[in-house]
């Protein structure tokens, strides 16, 4: 069978779950206890999950799994923690039915090894599994109409035709709903490389839970595209010259028990959640005697790729690649020296299948330490004196190939107290099939939603919007406060009279509805979050800035469907207080999701406090991708990212004492 898997598990992953599944699954030793509550779920204890549903029997020969993960113990719980008490440990999941079109919430508690927790949620729709794209490929396979779309594209053998699913989008608030997708096309050939050769103008809606085609749309056949090869062995390559080698003589300088970690006077655990993908756990540093902490959980809540083409085979294209399908069930293994450099280690995740069997994925996460630059530096030149540090930094990183496109996520610790989150953008991009006669060259001034990369292929104007979920605690888990600050010349006057004067005005956000704000170039605006109660040695509070980098706004219209379901891309910056069930921007069932059922935009109406309280930020940040032809055939790594630093934590610079 050949299909595209716009987001999900690879065909090889799920044939393999499946003889497994048949086969009645494989039986672990139990659990071994944790060392820990934020421990990472073993094989073993998500299988016993799956077991106690078997066995009280809630677990129908049609019911597939389409999140599975540990259910962490209340922030306080955690915080509490004794080395040798108990630990709490469940595994929360989503289930769908398909022959009943129902989706289920569950959690089972392995120490009872019971369900605590069964709960229809009508009105949903949960992710998509490999099973989905799997149904749609068989439906529109056996389609006559789509066979005849086939054959009129020159095409003779209809299963050399790639089917890539994607999201229906938005639909109405209805106690059921059915299962839909979009499908759309394109060419494999004798090179593979299917993402260059799309059938435009071929395209169908499908309702998985009934199993039928609704449409197939076939418009007015264009050229296939003609192979675009990228692999090894399919273009010249240049010789090999020089060459990079990570040298550490004393080893690596950091160590690790259990899944935390402990690096220069950084402390902080990680683990892989099926939706978020990598996810940072009770961060903090070592300042002295004492362990202070910065952040309880850092993670991507949500991200968003809508496209700018707004014709018919076109304009629903707008994946929520987090919420519609999952960042760590996307993750692949990294390849030793290409993915990652060769000093790195790799650690493996524990992820369910659809059919309810937990499987390991080998070399899903990297830590290696590399170069971090000139750290700091001062020549005194009346004593003929240098003094400069070189840093290093820690990297923790997880690529995630949705689709076409590969998303990298590192996490970098830096010995000055900062913390990094870089996005790596590259892979290839989506395409539609043009005229290849009708155009031949962009003119100055026109208006286009997107530019030619190739023969016969142009690429859309799209955006990526990533949201970050960042639960601060700064130097304390409640207390925290955000401050504004902007930068403003000061007018003219006897207070100024040279006109060089530079103010500075910080304003406190004392409700989650008043902190939804926008970046604001012509202030150098950012946002601080403090610990007022908690002073450095200068009598200010201490505290941890959010610094961005690139960003961009959403150029859909404001009633766009695509918008009224991400209102997490309204604002760039959100603060909430902490609350049970406030996980993902864009709300806990994205897929059909109809706007205002769930997320930022729904929970920041209601003005809650966030002064002196456990505070929650949430930042979007916004790539807009005007395509080039060096884009193409696959893209040279984009990188973004945003900066958590200390803006008072410390009384003076965390790096003075590097040898």
């Amino acid at each position: 069978m050949t299909m595209r898997w716009r987001a999900g598990l690879p065909v090889s992953f799920i044939a393999v779950a499946v003889a497994v599944a048949l086969l009645g699954g494989r039986r672990d030793a139990p659990a071994a206890l944790p060392a820990h509550p934020l421990e990472a779920l073993t094989r073993q204890e998500l299988s016993q999950a799956f077991d106690v549903l078997r066995a009280e029997q809630r677990w129908g020969p049609g019911a597939r799994v389409t999140y599975a993960a540990l259910k962490e113990p209340p922030k306080a719980e955690v915080l509490a923690y004794a080395p040798g008490a108990p630990i709490r440990r469940e595994v929360e999941l989503t289930l769908y039915e398909r022959d009943a079109n129902r989706t289920v919430r569950a959690v089972v508690d392995l120490s009872a090894r019971k369900t605590v927790l069964w709960e229809p949620v009508s009105g949903v729709q949960p992710s998509f599994i490999g099973e989905d794209f799997e149904l749609a490929y068989t439906l529109l396979q056996s389609s006559p109409e789509f066979q005849a779309a086939v054959r009129r594209r020159g095409i003779a053998d209809p299963s050399q035709v790639t089917v890539e699913c994607w999201p229906y989008g938005e639909f109405q608030a209805a106690e059921s709903k059915p299962r839909l997708a979009r499908l759309t096309c394109s060419y494999r050939g004798a090179d593979g490389n299917y993402l260059a050769r799309p059938l435009e103008g071929l395209f169908a809606e499908v309702d998985l839970s009934a199993r039928r085609i609704l449409r197939v749309t076939d418009r007015e056949p264009l050229p296939v595209p003609p192979p675009t090869p990228y692999q090894a062995g399919s273009i010249p390559r240049r010789p090999v010259v020089g060459g990079l080698q990570v040298t550490q003589p004393r080893g690596a300088g950091y160590s690790l028990q259990g899944n935390e970690v402990r690096w220069q006077n950084w402390r902080f655990r990680f683990s892989v959640n099926p939706r978020e993908g990598l996810v940072l756990h009770t961060v903090g540093y070592q300042d002295g005697a004492r362990l202070r902490s910065v952040l309880y959980r850092g993670s991507l809540s949500e991200m968003a790729v809508p496209y700018g083409d707004p014709s018919e085979g076109w304009h629903f294209r707008a994946v929520f690649d987090a919420g519609e399908n999952g960042m760590g069930t996307m993750a692949m293994p990294l390849q030793p020296g290409r993915d990652a450099p060769s000093n790195a280690v790799y650690f493996p995740a524990v992820l369910a299948t659809e059919y309810g069997v937990a499987i390991e994925r080998p070399q899903v996460v990297a830590l290696y330490e590399r170069d971090g630059g000139l750290l700091w530096k001062h020549y005194d030149s009346g004593s003929d004196r240098n003094e400069s540090r070189r840093g290093q930094e820690l990297v923790l990183a997880f690529v995630a190939t949705v689709g076409n496109y590969d998303y990298a996520f590192q996490w970098v610790f830096r010995q000055d107290g900062s913390l990094a989150v870089e996005c790596l953008l590259t892979g290839i991009m989506t395409v539609k099939g043009i005229d290849p006669a009708a155009v031949t060259t962009y003119a100055h001034g026109r208006e286009m939603t997107g530019h030619r990369v190739g023969q016969a292929v142009e690429a859309v104007h799209h955006q990526h919007f990533f949201n970050f979920r960042l639960d601060m605690d700064v130097d304390g888990a409640d207390a925290n406060s955000l401050l504004e600050t902007n930068t403003f010349p000061a007018p003219r006057g006897p207070r100024n009279p040279h006109g060089n004067a530079l103010l500075t005005r910080d304003t406190l956000l004392q409700t989650d509805t008043e902190a939804r704000r926008e970046l604001n170039l012509g202030s150098s605006r950012r946002w601080r979050v403090i610990r007022r109660m908690n002073k450095n040695a200068w009598g200010d509070p201490v505290g941890y800035a959010l610094t961005p980098g690139e960003n961009s706004v959403p150029f859909a219209a404001p009633d766009a469907s695509f918008r009224r379901r991400a209102s997490f891309v309204e604002h760039h910056l959100w603060a909430t207080p902490l609350a049970e069930g406030e996980r993902f921007g864009a709300g806990e069932f994205v897929n059909q999701s109809h706007p205002g059922m769930d997320g930022l935009g729904t929970w920041t109406t209601q003005n809650r406090s966030i002064e002196n309280r456990d505070v929650v930020l949430w930042y979007t940040m916004g790539i807009t991708h005007i395509p080039r032809p060096e884009d193409w055939p696959v893209m040279p790594v984009h990188r973004a990212g945003f900066q958590l630093q200390p803006i008072g934590f410390f009384n003076a610079n965390p790096a003075l004492d590097l040898p």
